[in-house]
């Protein structure tokens, strides 16, 4: 049984370049069916279960284990039981607190789920000459670029993502979520670096990154009138509609160059202090037989 879809070709080429035309109905019907999970209130959440992995034919990633999506403070009352028949027991919000205060969304209270707030950047990341910068790289929606901004993703998130990573080979029966704001970028690398360590291939973790163009599709407007906002934005929708972009190949040049750049992901994660014992006990909880589905 296909629990992903991921197997299926995800064809977005006809929004390709303008990344806001409206998607086909029958690539948004993918959000009624797995991966994508639902949560009112909550956009772009899928279960990352169901991924075969490389390390052994008939393993795949644990289903009802990881979740992805963006960020929960418009959650309702409903979307928190939801959330809970998930399985999920723990969130780790990777949003800075400039976000959470600009765009005055706070982290929810759901009893029974416990919200772990793990910053990705800082608030010193968030100066108005570091942001210009940032944008600048979005707005350009160049390759290069996205990976100069993944690079500081991973330079700055490296405690962030152990403390996630450390949550997997500890609580190996606790279901998590993990978001940042649009569940793209930040969330889009730990994504990545888990799937990695489960031996799943650059194709299909691919695929998933490009997902996210569905999944965001929903709050399209809230998004763009957010960005309207930044002034590099309001008199360049092309540079608004880069940054809105979630195109395959970003994350397979990513994977590339997690590679080339930093000797790959199990040494990655070992420069936030994980050892081999600790990668092959998070490889272990993550993944289950494909016959136990």
């Amino acid at each position: 049984m296909t629990l992903t879809g991921l197997e299926q070709p995800l064809d977005l080429a006809s929004s390709r370049l303008t990344g806001l035309e409206p998607l086909d109905p029958a690539l948004l019907e993918q959000l009624t069916r797995l991966p994508f999970v639902k949560v009112d209130g909550v956009i772009n959440i899928r279960d990352l279960g169901g991924l075969p992995s490389e390390h052994a034919g008939n393993l795949v990633t644990k289903p009802r284990l990881m979740y992805r999506s963006a960020e929960l403070s418009g959650v309702t009352a409903e979307g928190k039981e939801q959330l809970k028949q998930l399985g999920i027991s723990r969130v780790f919000d990777l949003r800075s607190d400039t976000e959470i205060e600009k765009y005055n969304t706070p982290l929810p209270e759901i009893d029974g789920v416990a919200i772990e707030h793990v910053p990705v950047f800082k608030k010193d990341d968030y100066s108005p000459e570091v942001m210009a910068k940032r944008f600048q790289l979005y707005a350009s929606g160049k390759t290069e670029a996205f990976m100069e901004l993944y690079s500081q993703i991973l330079d700055t998130g490296a405690p962030a993502f152990g403390t996630i990573l450390r949550h997997v080979r500890d609580k190996p029966d606790e279901g998590f979520l993990f978001h940042c704001t649009a569940g793209k970028d930040r969330t889009g690398v730990i994504a990545a670096i888990l799937l990695k360590l489960a031996g799943v291939n650059n194709d299909l973790i691919a695929k998933d990154y490009a997902l996210t163009r569905v999944g965001r599709e929903p709050a399209r407007a809230m998004i763009m009138s957010r960005l309207q906002k930044e002034p590099i934005f309001q008199s360049n929708n092309e540079a608004a509609l880069n940054m809105f972009s979630c195109h395959a190949e970003t994350m397979t040049a990513f994977l590339e160059m997690l590679d080339s750049r930093y000797s790959g992901v199990e040494t990655y994660v070992k420069t936030f202090g994980l050892s081999d014992e600790d990668i092959a006990t998070i490889r272990r909880n993550i993944l289950v037989p494909r016959s136990t589905l």
